[in-house]
Parts: structure tokens; C-alpha cells; sequence
């Protein structure tokens, strides 16, 4: 018995420091790298586009503030992001919040 266990941990040992095993797992964490890369450069590229929109304009709803701080900042945040996202976040909260336009339909059938 205790030689089959000699023998397993053998080859176990043997296939665990196979640089093909190691090649493998490396290239497996760099497709995620790039992945997460291009997570962080498309959330980045959706914040400063809308961010700007809702600046040059004056104003943001709160549906849209909801949207690019909970579901676009947020987690463009936790992935590392940084930088010039964080500035376009700072100056979006400074703008005025608007009520969204169902929000606004729903005060106008309420007063019919």
C-alpha cells in the first residue's frame, strides 16, 4: 500500500512541476488580466462618455446617476480603476439631480 502511495505522489509531484502545467496556468491568469483590462478600459470609456454628456448638460437624472455610480463606477472602482474616471465621477457629483421623466409622469397622472 504504502508503495502505490509512493508511486502516486510520484507522479503527482511530476505533473505538478511540469512546466507545461505552469505554462498552462499562466496563460490562463494573463487571458483574465486582459480580460479585466479591458473591463476597466471599457467602464472607463462609458463613465467619461456619459459623465461628460451629464456635464456639458447641466444636470443628471437620478435613474442615470444610479446607473453610472452603482452599476459603472462602483465596480470600475473594485476592478482598480482610477484617474480621470474619478475626476468625471467628482464634477457629476456636483450636478444638480433631476427627477426622472417616469418620476415626473407619475406626479402628472397623480394630479389629473
Amino acid at each position: 500500500m504504502e508503495q502505490w502511495f509512493q508511486i502516486l505522489l510520484t507522479i503527482f509531484s511530476s505533473v505538478l512541476a511540469s512546466s507545461g502545467l505552469w505554462a498552462y496556468i499562466t496563460k490562463r491568469l494573463e487571458k483574465k488580466d486582459v480580460k479585466t483590462e479591458m473591463l476597466i478600459g471599457l467602464g472607463h470609456d462609458r463613465i467619461m462618455y456619459l459623465g461628460m454628456v451629464y456635464i456639458e448638460r447641466g444636470y443628471i437624472t437620478s435613474d442615470e446617476y444610479e446607473n453610472l455610480y452603482e452599476y459603472l463606477y462602483k465596480p470600475y472602482e473594485k476592478m482598480g480603476g482610477n484617474g480621470s474616471a474619478k475626476r468625471v465621477m467628482n464634477e457629476v457629483n456636483k450636478l444638480p439631480i433631476h427627477k426622472s421623466t417616469y418620476e415626473m409622469e407619475e406626479q402628472n397622472h397623480e394630479h389629473e
